[in-house]
């Protein structure tokens, strides 16, 4: 467990909120089995555990313990797998209302771990919610990056982006990295890396985690996003909010 620093610590003691309603799901997205030790989820324990300072509701699910097949659809059976473990993990989306994808930096890029559980994200996306929405609409994404070289601004950029083209709301700054010298050298939690001391680095998994906290809060008290223009229900109905409607054009 992750011991909050004196900054950590005092922003939860003067927080006027309350997020004891919250869920998250974290999604460690390691190439390493478990146990093995996972650098990455070493430092979301820090976002995690300034979530449950606040009373959020937790999950981790470290994807690679888990049988997820490869492909788009929801359920990969269907197409010719014998074993699809996604639709449990995806339930687990779904009643979060935050969620996190914790990748390693490979070869500059995010895992294929993490290329894979954002593709079965995709295979969901054209599920609606009662609102004729996109059924990822109303929920938060963020990510958190570890690796030994430069590529985590743009993992996150990858990852970020592929969450909100799926309907998750992203909040200013929704990820936080750790990169330890070029080359061979110490992981984020070996000793003497530096990392868990790391002041850059902690300074914005704290903001990713309360941007997470605070627009999740907005939102969920707002009853998600307004439903006007951007109902599929309602597009394929032949409905274009703010144009007339070719079905009873003259």
């Amino acid at each position: 467990m992750v011991e909050l620093n004196t900054i950590e610590e005092a922003l939860c003691e003067q927080s006027r909120w309350d997020f004891s309603d919250l869920t998250a799901l974290y999604i460690n997205c390691t190439l390493k089995r478990s146990p093995d030790v996972s650098n990455t989820q070493g430092l979301a324990d820090r976002s995690i555990a300034i979530m449950e300072r606040n009373g959020v509701a937790v999950e981790v699910i470290r994807a690679v313990d888990h049988e997820i097949a490869t492909g788009i659809y929801p359920d990969m059976i269907a197409h010719g797998w014998e074993r699809d473990d996604w639709p449990q993990v995806f339930e687990k989306v779904m009643a979060a209302d935050i969620l996190v994808l914790l990748s390693p930096i490979w070869l500059g890029e995010k895992s294929s771990v993490c290329t894979r559980v954002i593709e079965r994200l995709y295979g969901n996306s054209h599920l609606l919610n009662d609102a004729g929405q996109y059924a990822y609409y109303g929920r938060v994404g963020g990510c958190v990056i570890t690796g030994n070289e430069d590529g985590s601004k743009h993992c996150a950029m990858n990852i970020l982006y592929s969450l909100q083209h799926l309907g998750f709301t992203i909040p200013p700054q929704a990820d936080s990295g750790w990169l330890g010298e070029a080359g061979p050298g110490p992981s984020y939690l070996d000793q003497g890396s530096g990392g868990p001391e790391n002041d850059f680095t902690n300074r914005n998994t704290t903001f990713l985690t309360w941007n997470l906290l605070h627009l999740a809060r907005m939102l969920k008290d707002a009853g998600g996003i307004p439903a006007h223009g951007n109902q599929r229900t309602a597009w394929d109905a032949g409905a274009r909010f703010d144009y007339p409607n070719p079905e009873h054009r003259t």
